[in-house]
């Protein structure tokens, strides 16, 4: 699944040292001043799952195949991009492609690095961000209402339902509500979706803190922990220099440096595992002497869908699944052995894939 998460926030809170990090590259310019970013870089990244090498290893495979899923580094926003202010326009454009939002807040005192509105007020940033997209939406729906006249003079039933989901996203906006807190029916979901809000995207808020406060966060994190979960929305704490630093270690050296550190694990597997949940997606396996692998569907896919994945025929002439649980697969040694332990179970198109499900699927030719 092409699956994409964009990287904002105000110029100079740690974007594109968190992007170099993610990507193991330099391809972000990172510099102290405004809108150093303008063409948005992208990176492809693995979704870190340590379920994958021992799959490999129990299963004999050459290779391991992880999931993986794209980030987007996108121009600093300041107040008044929707009216086009600083790279307002672009950054407006570059947010509607992606599936999810980072939202990428500075936590961390630093008077060497300036702020575009000269103090540090985490909450404050992303309240400034979220009015932005708030109005530019707004914006959008007048202009999608107006599109839509001539059409429902006409009676058109399309043109009706998206006046009536107009109406109620514009509703919430005015309240000071983002789009996503509009609740819609699975009837309705692909015109919703089709509306391209800016404010239905989900948001993870990334609080960027110095390197000492890295495993504890700070008062300011605290802050946006609490403004995320009133907002039903997800939140991590990282250091952008450390994973900076940690990027540019060999492998080998890296467990070591993040101990003298007091930390367990790379910041960014945490912020990766948190976009994958962001976005309600799971991980099915498929193993085997060529390659174990990791799939990525979204939670609730049934067999046919999670096979389609793979290859498009699979879905089409789908007979039915072989699957086994990860824990079942490791424990008793693969394939063979879960089958004569009578762990490895025979499911139809009505089976809704689980997290970890190791799977074989039979098609039609």
């Amino acid at each position: 699944m092409a699956l994409s998460i964009g990287i904002v926030g105000l110029p100079n809170v740690g974007k594109s040292t968190l992007f170099n990090a993610l990507t193991k590259t330099a391809s972000a310019q990172a510099a102290n001043f405004p809108f150093c970013t303008i063409e948005p870089n992208v990176g492809d990244v693995a979704v870190p799952d340590a379920r994958l090498a021992k799959l490999a290893e129990v299963a004999g495979s050459k290779q391991a195949v992880p999931a993986r899923i794209q980030f987007v580094d996108i121009a600093g926003l300041v107040k008044g991009a929707s009216k086009g202010e600083g790279l307002g326009n672009q950054f407006l454009a570059n947010i509607r492609e992606v599936d999810a939002i980072a939202h990428v807040l500075r936590c961390f005192e630093d008077g060497d690095v300036t702020h575009v509105e000269g103090r540090v007020d985490p909450v404050a940033d992303a309240e400034t961000i979220e009015t932005e997209l708030m109005i530019a939406d707004l914006e959008g729906i007048e202009r999608r209402a107006a599109n839509l006249v001539r059409k429902l003079k006409g009676g058109d039933k399309e043109a009706k339902l998206q006046q009536a989901l107009l109406e109620r996203a514009k509703a919430a906006l005015e309240e000071g509500r983002p789009a996503r807190t509009v609740e819609v029916s699975q009837d309705e979901a692909k015109a919703w979706r089709g509306l391209q809000l800016l404010t239905t995207k989900p948001v993870l808020y990334v609080c960027n803190v110095a390197e000492d406060e890295a495993g504890t966060g700070n008062a300011h994190s605290a802050a946006v922990e609490r403004m995320a979960e009133a907002q039903g929305a997800g939140s991590v704490v990282i250091s952008a220099r450390i994973e900076e630093e940690i990027a540019q270690l060999p492998e080998e050296e890296q467990a070591d440096f993040l101990e003298t550190l007091g930390l367990e694990e790379p910041g960014l597997d945490r912020l990766i595992r948190a976009g994958y949940d962001l976005l309600g997606l799971e991980t099915y396996f498929t193993a085997g002497p060529k390659e174990a692998r990791a799939w990525t569907i979204p939670r609730g896919t049934t067999a046919p869908r999670a096979a389609g994945v793979i290859h498009g025929d699979f879905e089409a002439k789908f007979i039915r699944a072989e699957t086994v649980a990860y824990d079942d697969y490791v424990t008793l040694g693969g394939e063979a052995p879960a089958r004569d332990a009578g762990r490895l179970r025979a499911e139809g198109k009505g089976y809704v894939v689980k997290d970890g499900d190791v799977m074989n699927f039979l098609h039609g030719a």
